[in-house]
């Protein structure tokens, strides 16, 4: 057998399969409004199709205000908490807020500063790899996606686990807790791998420093120097705040409800929802952001000019540039259509962060971007719906800021939303859900079974 074969290579026969597939797969648009099918799992306004109950999160971009369904500004809620009240609170207690996010979302209340201070040390505890694990795991065929990189390890920690299989609350938690405490290191150790065998640049692990918060180590562990400044530290810890959770119905959230109902483990839990954070319609956007920016960037000669701004973005709206899929990557929500509350509040520190860099030009050309093209895109789609700059739109720019490669910032999305995940996987396993299992209709019609010398 020949196992040195190009793995990529799509061999004619398969190409031939591959076409009937497609043909033999089409289905009508027009059913799935004839049957009243929620494709999506959404209404026909957009809206998430209910599906379960929380109390982790909830996410408002509509309000109905004197029997009207009226757009409001985006309101995101951690537990009760509105995210902007608790971020603006935050500096008070000198704390980075990440961590003090991370409690909130598992255990439902805010931390005294005697519980916040034991939880740092049990997650500052778990900043452990198994002996090796480096060397025989995160170092053999490097994978040049950092998100694939991720799951394999977090499958792979399910083989040093006694209790891999224990259901149980207590168990679950524990899991839960070590996988939020090592992503930063099998996300940043395997970039690091693929930096040194793909790039043939140097090759260096920084173990993460006990007295360091999440963001921080993140910094210390991605710099040869291992230096950093204080706004680098502040702004990343509000990114990681700002993602870690938002609400049930987000598609990788949705994908831990789904797959803990099943009664599967917690390392196979929480690489389906790798997976599903990996696609670029959800956790991968704010590359698809930066990459577009790029492009306009050397496309725009003026960046102070509205009109010249306007014309790229008319071509990204037809089709003329970029990857010619006709949107403005960053502008639009799912849910948020007035403003998003993530994107409010980290253009604040954004701002702050462009000044500090010197690159105030590039931070106020988003923000024309931010003004012009909502407009536009109305215009084009000839709707009276609102469109705003999602979270991705500036945390994008951040990452580009501090340095951070885009090979990293899906991993930075999922370092953060763990948290999320794991409080959604505990909520599912303490409610003792049913199995997810919704129903999809059948429009094959029945045939009778044919022998090979009639078909």
């Amino acid at each position: 057998m020949d196992f040195a074969r190009d793995f990529s290579t799509i061999p004619p026969q398969v190409e031939e399969l591959a076409k009937r597939s497609v043909e033999n797969s089409q289905i009508d648009p027009a059913l799935y409004a004839k049957y009243n099918v929620k494709r999506g799992l959404r209404d026909r306004d957009g809206k998430g199709v209910l599906t379960g109950l929380t109390e982790i999160s909830e996410v408002w971009g509509h309000q109905v205000i004197d029997g009207v369904d009226t757009e409001i500004d985006g309101v995101l809620r951690y537990r009760g908490y509105n995210v902007e009240d608790l971020i603006a609170g935050f500096p008070k207690n000198n704390n980075f807020a990440f961590e003090e996010v991370i409690y909130l979302l598992l255990f439902g209340e805010l931390p005294t500063e005697e519980q916040f201070t034991e939880f740092k040390d049990l997650l500052a505890g778990y900043r452990t790899l198994p002996i090796h694990f480096v060397r025989d795991i995160i170092m053999k065929a490097p994978s040049k996606d950092m998100m694939n990189t991720l799951a394999r390890s977090v499958l792979t920690l399910y083989s040093y686990d006694q209790h891999s299989d224990d259901g149980s609350p207590e168990n679950v938690l524990r899991q839960c807790l070590e996988l939020i405490a090592l992503f930063p290191q099998l996300s940043i150790y395997g970039y690091q791998t693929y930096r040194y065998y793909h790039d043939g640049d140097s090759f260096f692990i920084h173990p993460p420093l006990e007295e360091y918060s999440t963001a921080e180590n993140i910094l210390h562990m991605l710099r040869m120097d291992s230096q950093f400044s204080p706004l680098e530290a502040k702004v990343l810890d509000m990114a990681l705040v700002l993602h870690a959770e938002h609400g049930g119905g987000n598609n990788s959230t949705f994908t831990t409800h789904v797959v803990t109902s099943s009664g599967t483990d917690t390392y196979s839990s929480t690489a389906a929802s790798l997976g599903s954070l990996k696609g670029p319609r959800h956790g991968g956007a704010n590359i698809k952001v930066v990459k577009q920016m790029e492009e306009l960037k050397s496309e725009v000669k003026d960046w102070t000019d509205d009109d010249e701004i306007a014309a790229y973005l008319n071509r990204l709206l037809n089709r003329d540039a970029f990857d010619k899929a006709g949107l403005i990557y960053g502008l639009g929500h799912a849910i948020y259509t007035k403003s998003d509350p993530r994107a409010r509040m980290l253009k604040q520190f954004v701002r702050e962060l462009s000044a500090e860099k010197g690159r105030t030009d590039e931070f106020e050309l988003y923000e024309r971007i931010e003004r012009i093209g909502p407009g536009l895109i109305t215009a084009k789609r000839n709707t009276q719906k609102s469109v705003c700059a999602n979270v991705d739109f500036y945390s994008g720019f951040a990452y580009s800021m501090l340095g951070l490669p885009l090979e990293l910032y899906t991993p930075i999305f999922a370092i953060a939303r763990i948290a999320g995940w794991s409080a959604h996987r505990m909520e599912e396993i303490i409610n003792k859900g049913k199995i997810i299992r919704p129903a999809y209709m059948s429009i094959c019609p029945a045939r009778d079974y044919k022998p090979f010398e009639d078909r």
